[in-house]
């Protein structure tokens, strides 16, 4: 969490991978972020946000997306303006989903993936996928708003077996 009673106000998801080897199809992951209400806070996700999208008020969106890998560092970043979300919205979960176009692939089928979670220069989460590497989805932080109006982070990282599409009316359930 931040210090003071802000919150965190504003986070970045970051994440990476090494492409596949040339004579293999490309390693195809994806950030993807629900959101609910206030509400329904493990109901349904009001809204999804992912590679092809952004939040209808544009507070959560992508601006960097790889299908492959290349690049340096972290290829693929998705920025939640928590502070500047409705009232209305309780809730956030970012997940991270490979696609299973060319086969199952699992998060032990990558190497050097990682992802990280940070506000500002402050890193919430950093982690390399190694206790979900049998998984084909997970989450990776929740952000709760409290009583006070301030956004809270908390680490959630939780594997699934499923596509993109079924992890996202996934991702948000209890534990």
């Amino acid at each position: 969490m931040s210090s003071g009673n802000q919150g965190v106000r504003k986070a970045e998801v970051r994440l990476k991978w090494d492409p596949s080897p040339w004579n293999q199809p490309p390693h195809h992951l994806d950030i993807i972020a629900t959101t609910y209400s206030a509400d329904a806070p493990y109901g349904r996700p009001v809204y999804i946000v992912h590679f092809d999208s952004r939040s209808p008020d544009g507070t959560i969106n992508m601006s960097r997306h790889s299908q492959t890998g290349q690049g340096f560092g972290y290829v693929e970043v998705m920025t939640l303006e928590l502070d500047r979300l409705a009232p209305s919205f309780a809730r956030v979960v970012v997940g991270v989903a490979i696609h299973q176009n060319s086969g199952p692939k699992t998060f032990g089928d990558l190497s050097n993936a990682g992802v990280l979670v940070a506000e500002g220069y402050k890193e919430l989460l950093k982690d390399n996928f190694a206790q979900v590497s049998g998984c084909t989805a997970t989450t990776v932080a929740e952000f709760t708003r409290d009583a006070s109006t301030s956004w809270e982070f908390h680490k959630m990282v939780r594997g699934f077996d499923s596509d993109p599409e079924v992890f996202t009316s996934e991702m948000g359930s209890t534990p």
